[in-house]
């Protein structure tokens, strides 16, 4: 028997045009992917897309099958939205926290998306540096913030977006890039160039300067952009998240290295009030930027 996973892989394969971008979308592992596509065909009995294609090409069967599968997850977003609606109340307040410059490559397409589908919901943006971030959320000043670490916290729930690699970035012609990772012993001579927040919520100096006693010189400045620029011209250096600067990497505009032999990883969470989680429109939120994220994100990974 088919069931709305089954039909949510689909689309999301049409969407994709690829089995491993499907189950990163989906939060799904490859193992999981492949249970639920020989489901499916096992249910219809045929093959619902031709193997070894690429971009993937569905099969006539299976063409059929995701027509029928977008119109039963359209109406069935339409009837939870009209539900939540009036169970809920038409009104609503959406404060959405951004500490992070980056992030609004991907998450002001999810917004505009968002008010189409709840025009209700008054949605705002929360911007600057916060000393605590999450302290926004018990403080009644934002009730969704964007975090890189799920501190266990009275009242507060988590739900996790994605895994990234933290990179060091350095300029053309630099004497480290003769080296295929960084150590911690690499930044000592050098300047390291942050936003200006604190130390603990670097990830850099926290799990890999820190520990190693290492104390570089420290240069801040609150735009992605400004630090990118004095890292090219070799004011210092940096260590940014790798989907953040992949468009200047692209240009070649600076030089990324891996920080340790087996890089330096870390997780991306949305934050809410736990009181708040239930909000039919706060889900909707969440979900779509999980979406979102594996849509525009280079190198990113589901948090396992």
């Amino acid at each position: 028997m088919l069931e709305i996973r089954h039909l949510r892989l689909l689309i999301t394969l049409a969407e994709t045009g690829n089995l491993s971008r499907a189950g990163r979308e989906l939060a799904l592992s490859q193992p999981a992917v492949s249970r639920q596509m020989r489901d499916i065909e096992e249910h219809c009995v045929g093959e619902v897309f031709e193997r070894k294609s690429d971009p993937l090409r569905f099969t006539p069967l299976g063409q059929r099958l995701l027509e029928s599968a977008f119109t039963v997850i359209n109406e069935l977003n339409k009837a939870e939205r009209d539900i939540a609606r009036i169970r809920d109340g038409k009104a609503g307040q959406l404060r959405v926290a951004v500490e992070c410059h980056s992030c609004f490559d991907w998450l002001m397409p999810s917004m505009d998306a968002f008010r189409q589908d709840w025009p209700e919901v008054e949605v705002d943006l929360v911007s600057g540096f916060h000393a605590d971030p999450v302290g926004l959320l018990t403080e009644g000043e934002a009730d969704l913030v964007l975090v890189s670490h799920a501190h266990s916290r009275s009242g507060i729930a988590y739900h996790p977006l994605f895994s990234y690699e933290v990179l060091a970035l350095l300029p053309h012609g630099h004497r480290l890039l003769a080296k295929p990772y960084l150590t911690a012993r690499d930044f000592e001579r050098e300047t390291l160039i942050t936003y200006p927040i604190p130390d603990n919520r670097l990830d850099v100096i926290r799990e890999v300067l820190g520990p190693a006693g290492v104390t570089p010189n420290r240069r801040t400045t609150e735009l992605t952009v400004a630090i990118l620029q004095l890292v090219a011209s070799g004011r210092g250096i940096t260590a940014m998240a790798g989907w953040a600067v992949q468009p200047y990497l692209d240009r070649n505009y600076v030089v990324a290295r891996p920080i340790r032999r087996n890089g330096l990883r870390t997780n991306f969470y949305m934050a809410t009030d736990r009181s708040k989680v239930s909000l039919a429109y706060m889900q909707g939120f969440i979900e779509l930027n999980r979406k979102t994220c594996f849509q525009n994100l280079h190198g990113i990974k589901p948090i396992e």
